[in-house]
């Protein structure tokens, strides 16, 4: 048993390299140095507000997809290892009132965006307890939208996006918090 793991195991990493390609460990930091923006650079860029935050605990992460239905939320190792657009950028949650990161883009075009509110910072999404939101601020179901309903499009320079953030509001749903 322990030679068909190890021969399965070795004939994966031949055939990636094969193929021409190193595989790229899974890492948290995957996409951070190509998303980064910097003061006083230029060319395309989202800056995105986050709007009806739960609270200011934990931290904020924003990534960035091909938008389209087969890239969008798929595996960043797979993406960048395709050549395909992802970038990611993860902050404490700023006590700003609607707080705004900004994350570079490989070009002008269509993109589709995702932001998620890890409360506890835990890097697990927990769907009972953490918050999320898509650009274009499409209305939810139980599964991941479609990428058209969240594709917008970024030009040469700097583009505002205002992301509605997602709470579980009920035992089967999801939507903004109601501020009374």
């Amino acid at each position: 048993m322990r030679k068909a793991v190890l021969r399965a195991g070795l004939l994966g990493t031949v055939l990636v390299l094969l193929a021409g390609a190193a595989p790229i460990p899974s890492s948290p930091e995957l996409g951070k140095a190509e998303g980064q923006c910097r003061p006083g650079e230029p060319g395309p860029a989202f800056l995105v507000d986050m709007i009806g935050l739960k609270d200011r605990r934990g931290r904020l992460k924003l990534e960035v997809y091909p938008a389209n239905d087969t890239d969008f939320l798929a595996d960043d190792n797979v993406l960048v290892m395709a050549g395909k657009t992802f970038r990611r950028v993860e902050v404490a949650v700023p006590s700003d009132p609607v707080p705004r990161l900004c994350v570079r883009l490989p070009g002008p075009g269509t993109y589709a965006v995702t932001v998620l509110h890890d409360r506890n910072a835990d890097r697990k999404f927990s769907l009972s307890h953490d918050g999320f939101g898509f650009s274009a601020n499409p209305q939810l179901g139980w599964s991941k939208p479609k990428a058209a309903a969240v594709a917008v499009n970024a030009g040469g320079g700097l583009t505002t996006l205002r992301i509605v953030m997602n709470y579980r509001t009920g035992l089967f749903s999801f939507g903004p918090l109601k501020r009374t």
